[in-house]
């Protein structure tokens, strides 16, 4: 899959920002929302867990979160997650002891112009990998693995695909402080744009064609709230 309108996809990129939106209170309340929320994945092999932000169960902190994100972007549709009733999810909270592989959250519809991904630390620990690398088809997981890219598509899971790589060794040093937990290979020709180090109160905002994974430097829970746009 490629997404059909690039042009205009590529007209609303822009370099990736960190930005203060939300107040001390506010995050609490979002901390709280993700407490009371029914949990949706529970991988204890990985140590995992996962919930998405359902409408309803707190109305204003709803309005509260949409208004911000509306005043940071302009105009936006909240992509990729639905719930039962086809209600807009506000995004995924990932709960993790584990990072992230090499990935890209470009979604699942070609008709769609992808717009931004927005992740707001809800831990003090963690940190995120964003790579100068773009890729404009399907939501994909890069790896080097013969058994995975001989799995077959499935509708809302991730591609595999090793088309990413280029022809350039990645940085020695840089795996070695950073990206531990993948295959030195799978990163061929791939360039770090920015390391964001997780704050409490800080957003990330970057463009969803971004190719990014968790670093390796996990040494206790890590808790996000993932939200993805398009225009």
């Amino acid at each position: 899959m490629k997404h059909l309108h690039l042009d205009k996809i590529k007209s609303y990129e822009s370099p990736i920002k960190v930005v203060k939106i939300f107040s001390e209170n506010e995050i609490k309340m979002i901390q709280e929302l993700y407490s009371t929320l029914p949990e949706r994945v529970f991988n204890k092999k990985q140590n995992i867990r996962k919930k998405v932000w359902i409408q309803n169960y707190n109305k204003d902190l709803d309005k509260l979160y949409f208004d911000k994100l509306k005043n940071l972007l302009g105009d936006f549709k909240m992509d990729t997650l639905k719930s039962d009733k086809d209600e807009d999810l506000y995004g995924i909270f990932h709960e993790s002891y584990a990072p992230l592989k090499l990935h890209v959250d470009t979604g699942f519809s070609e008709e769609s112009i992808i717009f931004k991904q927005i992740v707001t630390p809800l831990s003090s620990f963690g940190e995120t990998i964003i790579f100068k690398n773009r890729w404009y088809g399907k939501s994909t997981t890069f790896t080097i693995d013969e058994n995975e890219l001989k799995a077959k598509s499935q509708p809302g899971i991730n591609d595999k695909s090793c088309q990413h790589l280029g022809d350039e060794n990645f940085d020695v040093d840089l795996y070695n402080k950073y990206l531990k937990h993948e295959n030195i290979q799978n990163l061929k020709g791939l360039k770090i744009d920015i390391v964001y180090k997780w704050k409490l109160g800080e957003t990330l905002i970057m463009d969803r064609s971004h190719i990014h994974c968790s670093s390796c430097n996990i040494k206790e829970k890590k808790l996000g709230l993932t939200t993805f746009t398009k225009k």
